[in-house]
């Protein structure tokens, strides 16, 4: 089925539409959400909720602002953000096994293999390791422009335009 029809179908509710943007692009947005909260369990929750939140908001999606995924994974990424800064997650998080320390160590130097579930990967290791770092930083590690000012040691307007800058270029690489 093309992806407009499909679009449409969703947003008039159509249930076999659900399933297959559902089939299409969950993979690709539990790899985002993974990234965000470091938990399979969260993420897959938090997943099937955004696509009920997505479901439920179908009538807000206007392919002249954007295309259909990039409106989805905002919705993702904004809810695992939102996830994590809840209090429940801050609660669970209190007594971590050393597993999860590991894990995060091994991976916070580089993109994590589950981001590439949306196949973007390719694309941000061609940009400036300048670029690559607040793109990790914001998109895939979930931090606030100001969480990213620290830890790159840098003002937060500095980070805000790299991130403006870095975003308009990525954009220009996707599209050749």
């Amino acid at each position: 089925m093309q992806l407009e029809l499909l679009i449409t179908k969703f947003q008039q509710k159509d249930q076999k539409a659900f399933e297959e943007l559902y089939n299409m692009y969950g993979d690709s947005m539990q790899g985002v959400i993974y990234n965000i909260v470091r938990d399979n369990d969260i993420a897959e929750e938090v997943m099937q909720d955004v696509f009920i939140k997505a479901w439920n908001n179908s009538a807000s999606y206007s392919a002249e602002k954007g295309r259909f995924f990039t409106w989805i994974l905002n919705i993702a990424r904004n809810a695992a953000i939102d996830k994590t800064r809840s209090k429940a997650f801050k609660n669970s998080k209190k007594n971590l096994d050393a597993e999860y320390f590991v894990d995060i160590l091994q991976t916070s130097e580089s993109l994590d293999d589950k981001t590439d579930a949306i196949g973007i990967k390719k694309f941000v290791k061609k940009l400036a390791k300048k670029c690559i770092e607040v793109i990790e930083l914001l998109y895939f590690k979930g931090y606030t422009q100001q969480e990213a000012s620290e830890a790159l040691d840098m003002p937060i307007g500095t980070v805000k335009t790299r991130n403006r800058n870095c975003i308009k270029e990525l954009r220009t690489i996707v599209l050749e």
